[in-house]
């Protein structure tokens, strides 16, 4: 069977020449970065390497640069580094629980929440982010692109404030970095997000910007690796990997990739929403990055279409894989203000940078087949059915 795969906002595959590039240092460079001898200094020497690849995607100094096992991590070194009890946290509802979930457990240790709306797009605004400083306000954290539907956030609005009112500005740019431009320095963020997985490295690799004069206290304690700030052997191979990567992603940004991955994206959408009546986009005219829509197909469970097209061949989600086999709603979703039923019925595509004009089609092929399919078994479509012809 032929299987296609648009699930890249849940992880991306490792590209041919990341996985070179790592090789050497699983078996013949397996030196730890820390060792003075040849073999480590070999490893010290790739690590270095790969903190300036890093660099460049993000416009900042190498040294800013700090390796973590991924975006949990680093999100929760973010938070927990930088408030203290008393202190004030701003974010907005439609974080990934990374963040949302350290900023719960941040309120149970007597940390001040605010948790921000959005619009019925999914943005959030500036405004309501000057609103919600406080004296003691300390921190903002507001994601840079929103994992289920694309949307890009306000961030460089979002710095301006968090400068004038001298506050740390975190931003999760899991899910923006290598497929839109990002420039800490035009951003104005202290602190900010990158896994790997994201963007064709390994899995268990990431890192936390940290702008130069930015004070936070470390999650880790042990040896001084990081420069102190993240205590640990360094992941040699996971690193050079994402160096790697970090060095390809820079390279699409300007290569005509990202742009073709962009097209690939609105054909797949146009192609759907002329082909399956009650069908929509959430995020609808607000920027995205390219290759993420979210898409209703009301009057069906958007679970059993997943498991529909998986079983034809086509890998897609419904919505964050961090969630993947909860009960509950997408909470960006239902931030956003969609009913409940529309809610369960959306279905999120990511292309990876390996999707192909064929990968469309086939996808068109099949999607409208199985929601038809779907809605004909639907007790809710046959209720909608009945009422429509009533009137």
């Amino acid at each position: 069977m032929r299987r296609i795969y648009m699930d890249a906002n849940a992880t991306t595959p490792l590209l041919p020449e990341v996985l070179e590039a790592m090789r050497p240092f699983f078996i013949d460079s397996f030196g730890n970065a820390s060792s003075i001898h040849q073999h480590g200094q070999h490893a010290r020497a790739a690590v270095e390497r790969a903190r300036e690849q890093v660099a460049a995607l993000l416009n900042c100094r190498p040294a800013e640069i700090v390796f973590t096992s991924g975006g949990t991590e680093s999100d929760n070194t973010a938070i927990f580094g930088v408030l203290h009890p008393v202190d004030h946290l701003i974010t907005s509802a439609i974080e990934h629980h990374a963040v949302l979930h350290s900023a719960h457990k941040a309120q149970e240790r007597g940390i001040d929440v605010t948790f921000l709306p959005v619009s019925s797009s999914g943005v959030v605004d500036p405004f309501d982010v000057y609103r919600a400083l406080k004296p003691n306000t300390k921190l903002i954290s507001i994601m840079m692109a929103n994992n289920e539907t694309g949307v890009v956030q306000p961030v460089e609005q979002i710095g301006k404030i968090a400068a004038e009112a001298e506050v740390a500005f975190h931003t999760d740019a899991v899910q923006a970095a290598g497929k839109i431009p990002i420039d800490v320095k035009a951003i104005g963020c202290h602190l900010l997000s990158i896994s790997g997985h994201k963007l064709h490295a390994p899995q268990g690799i990431g890192i936390l910007y940290v702008c130069r004069g930015t004070r936070f206290e470390p999650l880790f304690f042990g040896g001084a690796h990081e420069r102190q700030r993240r205590a640990g052997t360094e992941n040699v191979p996971g690193i050079v990997g994402l160096g790697k990567a970090a060095e390809i992603a820079r390279a699409s940004l300007t290569d005509g990739t990202d742009d073709r991955i962009g097209v690939l994206r609105d054909h797949l959408e146009q192609g759907l929403l002329s082909n399956i009546e009650e069908c929509g986009i959430n995020g609808a005219g607000q920027p995205r990055v390219p290759n993420t829509t979210n898409l209703y197909f009301d009057h069906l469970e958007g679970e059993a279409l997943v498991i529909a097209l998986d079983l034809k061949g086509l890998a897609v989600s419904g919505g964050s894989a961090c969630s993947s086999g909860s009960t509950e709603p997408s909470h960006v979703l239902k931030a956003m203000g969609l009913p409940l039923a529309r809610s369960r019925a959306s279905l999120r595509f990511s292309l990876t940078r390996q999707n192909t004009d064929a990968d469309i089609d086939y996808a068109l092929e099949l999607v409208p087949a199985a929601v038809a399919r779907l809605r004909e078994l639907s007790p809710i479509y046959k209720k909608h059915l009945a009422e429509a012809t009533a009137k």
